[in-house]
């Protein structure tokens, strides 16, 4: 008999509004295993009693930094084993969806509402990679890699504006 692989979740983002974008995200992932990366051990309460682990701080000006993060989140994807990887944004979460491209997880990308002028730079890098980017202003939508479904600030669990 064949056994369906049950649904996983990581959920990476640095922090910051990044960190707050994912967290309105929690009610979506109900019912899901759903274990959460960050930057901050003290953001490992936002979301008790799910799984956290803890990532280094980095960005494109802290070469060092990156290649640790890039380490302890293979270790956690090839420990972890998630079916899909989300983020809201920055360096964690599109290095994330990289490596988990090896053990064939799913990504989703959701460039931070913060960019409204154009995509980040984690943002424009996962557009290319991820299997869904999203965007939270309409006039970001305008490639058929990028798409706009609302936003996470001005939504509830079920949808309705705030």
């Amino acid at each position: 008999m064949f056994r369906t692989k049950q649904p996983k979740i990581l959920a990476v983002a640095s922090g910051g509004g990044h960190w707050l974008q994912l967290l309105r995200l929690r009610p979506a992932f109900g019912g899901i295993e759903c274990i959460y990366a960050s930057v901050n051990q003290d953001q490992s309460r936002d979301v008790d009693p799910d799984k956290f682990y803890l990532i280094p701080e980095a960005n494109r000006e802290t070469k060092i930094m990156l290649l640790l993060l890039c380490l302890k989140l293979t270790f956690i994807i090839l420990k972890v084993r998630p079916t899909a990887i989300v983020s809201a944004g920055a360096a964690p979460g599109y290095l994330a969806i990289r490596i988990g491209q090896l053990v064939g997880a799913k990504g989703l990308f959701i460039d931070s509402i913060a960019n409204a002028e154009k995509l980040s730079l984690s943002g424009e890098l996962a557009s290319h990679h991820a299997d869904l980017m999203l965007t939270q202003w309409p006039a970001l939508s305008r490639t058929r890699h990028v798409k706009y479904r609302g936003s996470v600030i001005h939504t509830t669990k079920f949808g309705d504006p705030t």
